[in-house]
Formats: structure tokens, C-alpha cells, sequence
């Protein structure tokens, strides 16, 4: 009877999370050759190859696919059970930008938790410059946000468009200012807005300020105003509208993660958290 070595689980697992044997050796704390020699033994072991890997690329074949929900669960599962006999809860503080906090979430969270039952998460939503003080005052384990323009560290988790969006009824006559609806003037996304809209030299006017992310999402809803969207999380029913009102595009950013955590099971929450993100929203490599 075939049995499953842990840790050789754990080794393909993070290869497909993170799509490179050097990053699996270095979130599992080993070396690229280790990795590579558990792989190995699983596959020999299992009887199938479950990564295929060329000089550019790394993917799972397709019985490597197959395979990866069940690691997951036997993961888990092993993880449950040696929490069962007196492992202590540990905290995990996880910052998400609001502009950033999408679909993927929910299941980020239900992941997180699944792989570590020990671990207490708690999650804060602020816009992304309030989460990066706190993460540099310490305060946050790892934060997810917006990239920071004067900041270029952190794991690029994906990319982030914008654009206009608004209800299908809206309408603006060319004699008056742009109405836009924004969170706040800490809102990095209100900053890209309103520069490319001032460097376009088009007039505008905030007509809602504040209130939350949702009474933003009413206003623009109701056609009572405008605002800037990442692509992914503009209002449902609601349309483009930067060719129909000459408006000028937006730049893109990127999504990032910081954390400065080391230890082993951190970094494995980590590889969660890089590997929720990058499904639901495509791979950088």
C-alpha cells in the first residue's frame, strides 16, 4: 500500500503555489536541490510526474492538477490532527487594502484556515497608506495593498487596471465639472483619479465624499456621479465610460504583499496567501 510523505506533500504543494523551485525553497527554509530531491520521491512514489518544468516555465501536468486539492486536504488534515494534542492558538493580523479586498478574500480566509486550524485571524480593512503605517509600526503580520509609488518592496501578488465607471444613464453636459464620488483624500485610487483628470485639464467635483467604500458604490450606481475602479471591483451594473465622456486613462499598479516574518509556520501562511491571490487572479512570475 502506497503512503504519502508530509513533507514531500508539502514540497510539491508550494511548487505550485509559487510556480518556481527556488521560491518553494526558500518559503520551506531549504534548498532548491531538497526540493527538488522530494519532488522527485513523490512522483517515483505516486507513480506519475506532477510538475512539469522547462528552463522558463513551471506547471503542474495534468495529474499534478488532479492531485493538488487532495495534498491540500492531507495537509490539513495532518496539521488538525497535531493540533489536536495541545498546539496554542496563534494571531495573525492580515491587512487588506479596501480597493485591493475582492472575490479572492473569502477564500484567502477560508484557506488560511484550513492549512493552520491554530491560527487566530484577524483581518483590518483600510485603505492602502493606513495599512502601511501600521505595518511599519509593526502592528500587522503581513499587509496586502495597493503599491505604494515611493515604495518598491514587497511580493507582487498581481496586477491592478483601472478605469471609469458609472451607471448606464449617466450623463454630464460639457458646461459642467465632472461629478466624481470618492472614498476620501487619503484614497490612493482618488489620487490617480483626479491627477489624470487635472493633467487632462478636465474640470471636476466631488460630489460625495467619504461615507465608505458602499455609499461610493451607491452614488455611482444611481448615476448620481463617476469615480475610478479597479476593472475587477467596479460596481455591479454599472459601464465604462472613458470613451463616451473623453475621459483619460488611468495608469495601472500592482498588488503587493509585505511581511517580514521568517519562521516556518508563518511562511507557510504566507505561501497561502500568495497562492490564493495568484489563482484568482493570474500569475506574475
Amino acid at each position: 500500500m502506497k503512503s504519502l510523505d508530509v513533507d514531500a506533500v508539502r514540497t510539491f504543494v508550494a511548487i505550485a503555489d509559487l510556480q518556481s523551485f527556488t521560491r518553494a525553497a526558500e518559503a520551506l527554509a531549504t534548498t532548491q536541490g531538497a526540493v527538488s530531491v522530494k519532488l522527485r520521491r513523490l512522483e517515483e512514489g505516486l507513480g506519475h510526474r506532477l510538475i512539469e518544468r522547462t528552463p522558463r516555465l513551471v506547471r503542474l501536468s495534468a495529474q499534478g492538477a488532479l492531485f493538488l486539492e487532495p495534498a491540500r486536504a492531507f495537509l490539513s488534515a495532518h496539521e488538525q490532527a497535531l493540533s489536536s494534542l495541545g498546539g496554542g492558538r496563534r494571531r495573525f493580523v492580515l491587512g487588506i487594502a479596501a480597493h485591493v479586498a475582492g472575490p479572492e478574500v473569502p477564500i484567502l480566509l477560508a484557506r488560511l484556515n484550513a492549512h493552520d486550524p491554530c491560527l487566530t485571524i484577524e483581518v483590518r480593512l483600510e485603505n492602502s497608506r493606513v495599512l502601511l503605517d501600521a505595518f511599519d509600526r509593526g502592528e500587522l503580520d503581513a499587509a496586502i495593498i495597493r503599491r505604494d509609488e515611493d515604495r518598491r518592496d514587497g511580493e507582487i501578488l498581481g496586477p491592478e487596471h483601472f478605469g471609469w465607471f458609472a451607471a448606464p444613464q449617466f450623463e454630464r453636459r460639457e458646461d459642467e465639472p465632472l461629478r466624481l464620488a470618492a472614498l476620501s483624500p487619503a484614497c490612493g485610487v482618488r489620487d490617480i483619479a483626479t491627477r489624470a483628470l487635472d493633467q487632462a485639464g478636465i474640470a471636476w467635483i466631488e460630489v460625495f465624499l467619504g461615507g465608505g467604500s458602499s455609499a461610493v458604490d451607491a452614488a455611482v450606481s444611481a448615476g448620481l456621479a463617476t469615480s475610478a475602479f479597479s476593472r475587477r471591483l467596479a460596481p455591479a451594473g454599472t459601464v465604462d465610460i472613458s470613451e463616451r465622456f473623453g475621459l483619460p486613462p488611468l495608469p495601472s499598479s500592482e498588488i503587493v504583499l509585505h511581511s517580514t516574518l521568517t519562521d516556518p509556520k508563518s511562511k507557510a501562511a504566507l505561501r497561502t496567501i500568495v497562492s490564493a491571490f495568484r489563482e484568482h487572479r493570474g500569475a506574475i512570475r
